[in-house]
Order: C-alpha cells, then sequence, then structure tokens
C-alpha cells in the first residue's frame, strides 16, 4: 500500500511538471541557476542574487589543452586563457591546478528572454516567469565584422540550414550557398535575428567558441545550440549588448567581474569602472584597492569587493 501510495504520488508530481511548468526539464539539464533582482531604483539589496554558478577546480592531464578542459566544462576558450594568460593554451603543464570560472555576473537587462554580452563572449537565456537562468559560452564577430548591438526578435528557426555566403566570401568558397553538412560553418541549427543577416547557431569547429571568429552571428557548442533551440521561439526577444564590467550581488555581498574591451569601444576602462560604482551609488560599500586590481586583471573572474556587511 505505501510503495503504490509513493508511486501515485511521484506521477502526479511528474504530470505537473509536465504539464504546468514547461522547459523545466530542459532547463535542468543544461544547468539553470535561480536569480533575484534587486527592485528597479534600488541600487543594492541584501536579498538579491545576481551572482550564478560556483567556481570548481580541475587538475590538467597528460595532453590536455586549455580547448579540452573549456569544451569539458562547457565554457569558452577566452574564460580558461584569460585566466592565465601567461601559459601556453596547448601544453599546460601535467598536474597544474587550475580555477575553473564556472561563476558569472548577470548583466542587467529586463530579464527577459535571449541576452547576449558580448564583452564576455556569453549568451544568458532568461525565463523570467520561473525567475531561471541558463547560461552558455559563444563565438562571436572578430574585429573586422562586429557582432551587432541591439534589440532583434527572433524570426525563424531551421534545422540543418543552408548556408547563403556573404558575398565577400563567394570567391573563396566558390559559391552562393553552402548547403547543410559537415563543413557547413552553421552547424545544424539556425536562430534568425529579425530581418537582419545575422543569427545564433551552431558550428562545425566547436574549438571556436569563445573566440572572436566570425562575421558577426553567435555561435555555440552543437550541443549547446540543441538545447536553446527548444527552449526558444518566433518572437523571443534578443538583446545584444556590450558590458566589459559587470556589478552584482550575492548574500549581501558586492562581486565585480571584468572583462577586455575586445571591441575597442571603451577609452578608459578604469574611469568606465569607477563611474559604474558612482552610478549605482555603491562606490561607499565597495574596497577600492580590490576593485581596481580587479579592472586591472581584466580576467573575468568575479571578485567580492565588499568593504563591509551592509
Amino acid at each position: 500500500m505505501i510503495s503504490l501510495l509513493i508511486r501515485t504520488l511521484g506521477m502526479i508530481v511528474w504530470v505537473f511538471c509536465s504539464f504546468f511548468i514547461p522547459h523545466t526539464g530542459l532547463v535542468l539539464a543544461a544547468g539553470g541557476y535561480s536569480y533575484q533582482f534587486p527592485p528597479k531604483g534600488e541600487y543594492f539589496n541584501g536579498t538579491a542574487k545576481t551572482v550564478i554558478g560556483t567556481p570548481q577546480r580541475h587538475t590538467v592531464k597528460k595532453k590536455e589543452t586549455f580547448l579540452d578542459i573549456a569544451k569539458q566544462y562547457d565554457l569558452g576558450f577566452n574564460e580558461i586563457q584569460d585566466l592565465y594568460p601567461q601559459q601556453d593554451p596547448w601544453i599546460p603543464p601535467e598536474g597544474m591546478a587550475l580555477i575553473i570560472p564556472s561563476q558569472w555576473i548577470l548583466p542587467e537587462t529586463e530579464m527577459e528572454g535571449i541576452v547576449i554580452n558580448v564583452a564576455e563572449l556569453r549568451l544568458y537565456y532568461f525565463m523570467k516567469r520561473i525567475k531561471m537562468v541558463i547560461a552558455f559560452p559563444i563565438g562571436i564577430g572578430d574585429r573586422g565584422s562586429h557582432t551587432p548591438l541591439g534589440t532583434f526578435r527572433i524570426k525563424a528557426k531551421r534545422i540543418r540550414p543552408t548556408w547563403f555566403i556573404p558575398a565577400s566570401l563567394q570567391e573563396k568558397y566558390g559559391d552562393k550557398t553552402m548547403l547543410p553538412g559537415p563543413d557547413n560553418p552553421l552547424g545544424d541549427h539556425w536562430i534568425g535575428l529579425g530581418d537582419s543577416p545575422y543569427g545564433i547557431h551552431g558550428t562545425d569547429i566547436p574549438w571556436s567558441v569563445g573566440r572572436l571568429v566570425t562575421h558577426g552571428c553567435i555561435r555555440l557548442y552543437p550541443e549547446d545550440i540543441r538545447q536553446l533551440f527548444d527552449l526558444v521561439k518566433p518572437g523571443t526577444r534578443v538583446e545584444i549588448l556590450y558590458e566589459p564590467v559587470k556589478l552584482g550581488f550575492l548574500s549581501g555581498r558586492i562581486y565585480v567581474e571584468v572583462h577586455k574591451d575586445i571591441y575597442n569601444r571603451i577609452e578608459d576602462l578604469v574611469e568606465y569602472g569607477y563611474r559604474r560604482l558612482e552610478e549605482k551609488k555603491i562606490i561607499q560599500r565597495v574596497d577600492l584597492e580590490k576593485f581596481r586590481r580587479a579592472l586591472d586583471r581584466r580576467d573575468g573572474l568575479p571578485v567580492d569587493i565588499t568593504l563591509y556587511n551592509p
């Protein structure tokens, strides 16, 4: 009787989750995180949670490269390389202990749909109704073909897309289109951004994630684009922003995460960072020495810069 009751309760929970909380299973499989932004107009709130994830540790194995390690933890190549800029990424010493930067500060947004922070090469998908977010590393436009900033809406989704080759590349590839296949740089999934020529897609070269390699589009690992493709639908909002200095909150503490100014859009990153503190009206709560060191390192790792417990 007890075992029958347990099975019955389990079935009720499964039915509830299946019909009333769509996509939750997918979210959990993708590594979803809960979040809580402070109310609008409040620059600091002790209950806010805008820092997600937890740093991990990894011991380098024989013949492992930074590319291998990044892929293993669903990180972009840049996230490991920026943390260890003096280390040869192709031959890190066996036994070397690495911090895995699997923690991030959420960019300040409308917390709706897809948010892409070009400066950190990362995509966030917010499910506002259940206050969950998932994050994926990306590849972006190179310095001659910047990924565009702005707000878009998903217009089309395609599986096994044909690549309509830009005119500037048609001579290189000897054609105007490339059919689906293992050499197609779009991979097996395409998410189009409005009427623009840009999209979010997979890749035939996973090692390009975490690099400036595209002609403006956004690349994801094949397994990541499959998850995102299943979650989003036409009409979903997509915001693409450029924020190399992010401020966040966790357990009443203040954190900063600083990235390189990869597109050289900011004249003075240090001055820009201090201006962010002043805008948030939290400069009196921050250890400015720790903050300055984070601005100088620009390694993408969130740092607790709280001066005292509020």
